[in-house]
């Protein structure tokens, strides 16, 4: 009875602690001036973007166009509130924010789509322990508090996952477009164009995300009045593309030095290629090394289903 009395109170002081936790992370708090100047950067980048200045045009089917129901509403003001609390927290998360700059996709929508999947954990949780319930095992009450915790963790990551997947391989290939980029900037150098137009020729031959990508980036630059390689610069910070800004840093140094200019980015191309290569062949060795153990897997299976009848035939005589 003791022991029942000790688990209770245990486990009841847990539960208290980890509530007092996470009501205590998601109070609102005295802003720091850290948050302060992020928030002030979020709104203006979101501004430029184009949604701080849109204007509402007038038209004559108002009844006609489409309007968000609550389920959207709902799911934009989480993520809004959410996003304002990793700002009050502190939580930049600059690396994911990265891979959700290069899969194109809003840093409010994928914190939305978080505690969306973090609620249908917990009620999955509980639903598991039905399941369990039925068949016979486990009694405890605290059980199905413990899964939908659980379960609520497991799915509220599991979009970050994803997102640093799909941001990998979305990245390989933007680093082979840079390389053939690089390439076709110096040919443009080689034949007598400027830096300027070369950058801007090279990014019009093709109509790939890649290059759309660069070419708004240089766009960009001739509005805010900054260099293109600045440009460049600011779009391998923004995407996680190492090779952007250290090619940003090297051509404002050489900018004004064609032949240098040239040097450069042939260099600076034929290194991005070595480490493809590399990396090709890191995997291609991985995989074979697995091919390699599921044959020795299959042949172990094959010695044991041979040798298994004599050795029963030998053991069981005994």
């Amino acid at each position: 009875m003791n022991s029942i009395v000790t688990s209770a109170v245990l486990v009841g002081g847990l539960l208290g602690l980890g509530v007092f936790a996470l009501v205590r992370a998601f109070m609102p708090s005295r802003r720091s001036p850290v948050s302060a100047v992020a928030r002030i950067d979020a709104l203006r980048a979101r501004g430029g973007h184009g949604s701080g200045f849109a204007v509402a045009s007038p038209s004559h089917h108002g009844d006609q166009q489409h309007k968000p129901g609550r389920l959207d509403l709902l799911r934009d003001r989480s993520g809004e509130w959410l996003a304002d609390v990793y700002l009050r927290r502190g939580w930049v998360q600059h690396s994911l924010r990265a891979d959700l700059a290069l899969l194109d996709r809003g840093w409010e929508g994928f914190l939305a789509s978080k505690l969306m999947l973090a609620a249908v954990g917990m009620f999955f949780g509980p639903m598991v322990f039905a399941g369990i319930y039925l068949v016979g095992v486990g009694s405890s009450p605290f059980i199905p508090v413990w899964l939908g915790l659980a379960f609520a963790a497991l799915f509220f990551f599991l979009p970050d996952l994803e997102v640093r997947r799909d941001a990998a391989e979305k990245r390989r290939a933007f680093r082979r477009v840079v390389a053939a980029y690089l390439d076709l900037v110096a040919m443009s150098l080689a034949g007598g164009r400027g830096l300027p137009e070369a950058l801007k020729a090279a990014s019009e031959v093709s109509d790939g995300w890649a290059l759309l990508r660069i070419r708004s980036a240089l766009a960009d630059a001739r509005i805010t009045g900054i260099s293109q390689w600045q440009a460049l610069g600011k779009l391998g910070e923004e995407v996680g593309v190492e090779e952007l800004s250290d090619l940003a840093s090297s051509l404002a140094l050489v900018a004004d030095d064609g032949a240098k200019v040239r040097d450069s980015l042939g260099a600076r191309a034929e290194t991005m290629r070595s480490r493809e290569m590399a990396e090709i062949e890191g995997g291609a060795g991985e995989k074979s090394q697995s091919m390699l153990i599921a044959q020795l897997l299959l042949c172990a299976g094959f010695l044991i289903f041979l040798i298994y009848p004599a050795g029963m035939r030998v053991f069981g005589g005994f």
